[in-house]
């Protein structure tokens, strides 16, 4: 099914008379998940009221029995995936092979998995997601047994909307890879065994937070709680959330209290302070970081096709400094260096470029200055760029050197920490959204303190500079990309109450600054709401628009005036007006905005939407604070009758003349601005305004110096972590040293090391059972040694895998006694399609020749044994023909091509040969069986049909894990 042809009324449509499950549950399982899944649905109740969906890894060429096996398991009716199913509850759906599974409004989208594009799948993070956006709260992961780290991701995106996360116990999985992975975020709720989960599943469910929406109100009621909450978490983390959003802060408070199931916030509170483990991980949550590399691409393609090249080009004596805010566990940090590498490499510059990377969670910026990631972290980067920045190692993805050493980590507090000065970029992205406006405005005077002239300020898709648009222009909207207007110092910062002490609730337990922001908060509610009520009656339609002609506030009727886009969302009002008043809006703007006064344009004509209406424009000012940007009311209200206002005559908007006057305007704007241009330039030449500038510099000197004293201890505490990762990559190398000491003398295999001029490198203690070789000569060429080998000229070998840089193999090489040799030369690595030397390994093969002899002789004997004895015929574990001799095939009429391959039932009578499958799985799963070791009476079916009766022996054999079935037939005597 195309995804385009569906529509959403298609889909509510459809879904009428339809009971949608309560949540959704996504299980994510890989290797040895079968067993951990089926133990799961065992204890699960067949009526909870949710829906689960499982996801495995699957071979793209064998059919999922993963339908049939489950159905035994659980009373539950389960399904195949198909594309646009929607999911019901009390279900369980199953992913199909070669596919990936994403949720759409509780409707199932499959899409084709593109295996060829990087290399890596990761089917469970990316429903996972599509969960996690879909259902947001009701979002349930589980991730089982399973090899790599899918799954991770995901969770975090499941947590970041409010969902639940469980994990299998890493002792009772097959492979612990996908649990480990997950339980090292720290975001998992229950780590449990499969059989112990749905009850802990029940009672999460159960718990009013999660089964209905409306309870989270209730907690804003009681301000001593959530006080007392804040005060531990500042006790125990430094950290103070009293201006953090509140319903974020109310909503994640309320998602702890159901994973512990609690009902009531003060038994929360004690809980908190009896369990400093719960303290922790509520700190967690309220500081969940998600991130991934390249968030938002299109925005990093914006940043990096213009603007990156521009600070470069134009840094001053080739240094840059940018400064990432919020860097959670390093991905945004990384991805800034590698977008620097990139756009340096492709100018052929060379500018030193020092990164700032700095987070209030000190485990984040711990797991940041590593530079490792999981697989799934690393999935979505393209597969050139992970090859050239990153290396694997272990299980996981380590960030080149090159990129590490340009990044600095630091725990820094945004709020109450000196900033950074200095700084030409700044990236604070999907921060501010946490924040009330008072501390949002703080953060913002600290960047604009921060940031150089014409520094760059780069914030998240949903977030804005606000109060402070004055201090920034804006150079790309969609993306959020601003630019500092210069750097414009108060004689105080605003400070709001972020000196919270946390001894105050002992003695009033009241929180004065939450309290206060909550009255502002509150009175300007019964505004908007005022506003709201008389809109219908007593206002026309009317728009709030800032001086960046940014759409702000709405009051009345929009459907006629105002139309919205496909794609992402813009605020730009001259883009959602529809398109006959875009133009006398646009012009409308310009001039209140440059006079600062009212105007009012009538007999605006719009057409569209088999309508035609003329309507009144009024554009008025409204009062501006100190500070405060500047905002224009615009009212627009359609003409009802002929009666003339008895104010001034207004103006009457005319397209063409408008557009003449705009002309004009922009062209006395264009002779100002060259003007003023000359006149900067001479005022740039004199002394007098280098004096200024100066002695401006010399005021601010101060401050500067007390960021600057912050800052080196910030680099200072990086110092101190470099030196110990030194310290620590010291050791590391005398034990691998030590291994490789210890490999070589224990290998047993003769191995030659030559470096690029063909001199002795190291070798192992066989090599001098060839080569005359002592520990002296070590650094000698090889030409100097002689060696015990027939017809080889090692020289001329060496030198043609040195020059083609490609291995070679030689097989039977002999030595002067007689011994037969495999060699190999193959050049020395030292990194990815880098070589300095040549390696020659000899591995003796005479005892493999002998057995090789002894091989074909056995051969042989078997094959003789076979044309002499019974008819013969050898199966594997799904019943498929591999061997049968020549009686067999005189007793049942087939050419031996005709059976090889197929299943042995074809030589079973039609009744029970149906069944022959079924006893073998049986067999395979239960270990019981009447026919293996035994001799009994069968018929056999001749390729014409006809039955012949025949005695059987079934014996088997288990070569590893895959078990064999040999079958002796003979005539009834």
């Amino acid at each position: 099914m195309n995804d385009e042809t569906i529509t959403e009324p298609a889909f509510t449509e459809e879904a009428e008379g339809r009971e949608g499950p309560t949540h959704i549950v996504g299980i994510g399982a890989s290797a040895g998940g079968l067993e951990a899944i089926e133990a799961f649905f065992k204890a699960m109740p067949h009526d909870s009221g949710v829906a689960f969906v499982v996801i495995q890894h699957l071979s793209p060429d064998h059919k999922s029995l993963m339908a049939e096996l489950l159905s035994k398991r659980t009373r539950m009716p389960v399904h195949r995936a198909e594309d646009g199913m929607i999911v019901e509850h009390n279900s369980v759906y199953l992913i199909p092979p070669n596919k990936n599974l994403r949720l759409f409004h509780g409707r199932i989208i499959l899409s084709e998995q593109d295996r060829d594009a990087r290399g890596i799948n990761l089917p469970i993070d990316i429903f996972f997601r599509s969960l996690a956006e879909d259902q947001g709260a009701k979002a349930i992961a589980i991730v089982l047994s399973g090899t790599g780290s899918d799954g991770t991701s995901g969770i975090r995106a499941i947590k970041e909307e409010l969902g639940m996360a469980m994990v299998q116990v890493e002792e009772t999985a097959a492979f612990d890879g996908m649990p480990r992975s997950a339980i090292a975020t720290g975001l998992v709720d229950y780590v449990l065994p499969p059989e112990e989960m749905p009850a802990q599943l029940l009672s999460y469910l159960k718990h009013p937070f999660t089964a209905k929406n409306e309870y989270a109100s209730t907690m804003l009621t009681d301000e001593d709680g959530v006080t007392r909450i804040f005060a531990l978490l500042r006790e125990n983390n430094k950290i103070d959330f009293t201006y953090y959003k509140p319903t974020t802060i109310i909503r994640r408070i309320e998602r702890r209290m159901a994973v512990n199931q609690i009902h009531d916030l003060k038994d929360y509170v004690r809980f908190l302070e009896s369990y400093p483990v719960e303290l922790n991980s509520l700190h967690k949550d309220l500081l969940i970081g998600v991130t991934s590399f390249f968030r938002d691409p299109e925005a990093f393609d914006a940043i990096s096709a213009k603007h990156l090249p521009m600070l470069i080009r134009e840094a001053e004596d080739d240094k840059l400094r940018l400064w990432v805010s919020g860097c959670s566990t390093g991905e945004e940090a990384y991805s800034l260096a590698i977008l620097c590498c990139e756009v340096m490499e492709k100018e052929g510059l060379h500018t030193d470029i020092k990164i700032f990377a700095t987070d209030v969670d000190r485990e984040a910026i711990v797991t940041a200055s590593a530079g490792v990631f999981a697989e799934s972290a690393v999935a979505d980067i393209e597969s050139a760029m992970l090859g050239k920045y990153f290396y694997h190692k272990d299980e996981g993805f380590y960030i080149s050197r090159q990129v590490r050493e340009m990044v600095v980590f630091a725990q820094h507090n945004l709020v109450k920490d000196p900033p950074f000065t200095n700084i030409d970029l700044i990236s604070c992205r999907n921060l501010l959204i946490y924040l009330q406006p008072v501390l949002q405005k703080r953060v913002l005077e600290l960047f604009n303190f921060a940031l150089n002239p014409k520094g760059l300020l780069f914030l998240g898709s949903s977030e804005t500079t606000g109060e402070m648009a004055e201090y920034f222009d804006p150079l790309d909207h969609k993306w959020r990309i601003y630019q500092s207007r210069g750097r414009k110092r108060h004689a105080e910062l605003s400070e709001p109450a972020i000196n919270f002490d946390a001894k105050r609730w002992s003695n009033s337990n009241r929180m004065t600054g939450k309290g206060m922001a909550a009255r502002i908060h509150e009175e300007e509610r019964l505004l908007e709401r005022l506003v709201e009520g008389i809109a219908g009656d007593y206002l026309p339609f009317c728009m709030v628009v800032s001086e960046s002609q940014e759409l702000m506030h709405v009051a009345g009727d929009s459907k006629d005036y105002l139309q919205f886009s496909t794609g992402k969302v813009v605020n730009d009002v001259s883009k959602l007006v529809i398109k006959d008043l875009a133009i006398p809006l646009n012009t409308g703007l310009q001039k209140v905005i440059k006079s600062k006064e009212e105007l009012i344009y009538s007999n605006i004509h719009l057409n569209g939407n088999n309508m035609q209406k003329v309507v009144n424009m009024r554009l008025k000012p409204l009062p501006t604070k100190k500070q405060q940007v500047m905002m224009v009311a615009v009212f627009v209200e359609e003409v009802r009758s002929s009666v003339e206002s008895d104010k001034s005559s207004p103006e009457t908007y005319n397209v063409g003349k408008e557009a003449e006057q705009r002309i004009v305007d922009l062209e006395n704007e264009l002779q100002f601005t060259r003007e003023n241009l000359q006149a900067t330039v001479e005022e740039l030449e004199t002394s007098n305004e280098e004096l200024q500038a100066t002695n401006e510099e010399l005021l601010a000197s101060n401050e500067e110096l007390q960021s600057t004293n912050e800052e080196l201890q910030s680099v200072n505490e990086e110092l101190y972590t470099v030196n110990a990762e030194y310290q620590g990559k010291i050791t590391e190398l005398t034990e691998v040293n030590n291994d490789l000491d210890n490999l070589l003398s224990s290998t047993g295999v003769a191995t030659l090391f030559l470096d690029e001029n063909l001199e002795i490198r190291r070798f192992t203690p066989e090599i001098s059972y060839l080569f005359r070789i002592m520990d002296q000569d070590i650094g000698r060429p090889l030409s100097h040694l002689s060696h015990k080998l027939k017809n080889v000229d090692v020289i001329s070998l060496a030198k043609q895998v040195r020059s083609s840089e490609k291995g070679l193999v030689r097989e039977k090489i002999l030595s002067n006694d007689g011994e037969e040799y495999l060699m190999r030369v193959f050049p020395y690595q030292i990194a990815p399609d880098t070589y300095s030397g040549v390696v020659f390994t000899f591995i003796n093969t005479t005892s493999l020749r002998e057995a090789r002899k002894e091989l074909v002789e056995r051969e042989l004997r078997m094959e003789t044994l076979l044309r002499v004895t019974d008819a013969y015929v050898l199966i594997n574990e799904e019943g498929i023909i591999q061997e049968v001799n020549d009686a067999l095939l005189d007793l049942v009429g087939y050419a031996e091509a005709e059976l090889l391959g197929t299943n042995v039932s074809i030589l079973m009578p039609r009744e029970v040969a149906d069944d022959h499958n079924v006893y073998i799985d049986r067999y395979l799963r239960e270990g019981k069986s009447d026919i293996i070791g035994s001799t009994r009476e069968v018929n056999v079916r001749h390729k014409n049909g006809e039955l012949v009766t025949q005695m059987l022996s079934v014996a088997e054999m288990i070569i590893g894990q895959r078990h064999w079935f040999v079958g002796l037939i003979k005539a009834v005597k």
